[in-house]
């Protein structure tokens, strides 16, 4: 269990940070920039959920996503791939390629892209979306250069197909979806 009873302890104010095995870093250094940007994501997935309108079935979901995300920062934040530490499976990425599929099942296929747009709720997906998948670059970015779990990319590339589906979902199973018009204003 956490326990966290000191949330100030200045120990980054010299511009550096402790990672998940005590080691300290440099706060602009990928491995924090990783899960920065996951952090950010978390943040952008509870303000989708204010967006929701009583969907109960989305609103679970990504109350296990937003727990998953947690797991995911855990993961990025110790070195290595051991399996010492808490590791991103590949059994939460298997739910999310089930979610993408139960939810693609009821929508209709794409006859264009779809910008972000719509309604509230599926703005806000599209949001989450771009920031789950800058989070992912930065992994992959990080992966280039230190060992990462490659279940913590996959995962979140899983995030952001399954946001994207979920913001068709919610602009009423994409017939309310804003169609890309290439050349609209030529």
């Amino acid at each position: 269990m956490v326990k966290l009873d000191i949330i100030t302890t200045r120990g980054g104010d010299g511009g550096e940070t402790s990672l998940g095995d005590g080691s300290r870093v440099r706060k602009d250094a990928h491995r924090v920039e990783a899960y920065g940007t996951v952090d950010e994501a978390n943040c952008v997935i509870g303000i989708l959920r204010l967006h929701l309108a009583g969907d109960a079935m989305a609103d679970t979901m990504l109350g296990r996503v937003q727990n998953e995300l947690f797991d995911v920062g855990a993961d990025l934040c110790v070195p290595g791939t051991g399996a010492d530490r808490l590791r991103i499976s590949e059994s939460q990425c298997l739910l999310l390629e089930r979610d993408v599929m139960t939810m693609n099942g009821t929508i209709a296929p794409l006859d264009s892209f779809v910008l972000p747009g719509g309604s509230a709720g599926a703005a806000h997906a599209h949001l989450a979306r771009t920031v789950v998948r800058r989070a992912e670059r930065l992994a992959v970015t990080l992966a280039a250069a230190e060992s990462v779990n490659p279940e913590v990319i996959r995962y979140l590339n899983r995030l952001s197909d399954m946001l994207f589906v979920l913001g068709r979902r919610l602009n009423d199973q994409g017939a309310a979806d804003v169609k890309w018009v290439p050349g609209a204003s030529r």
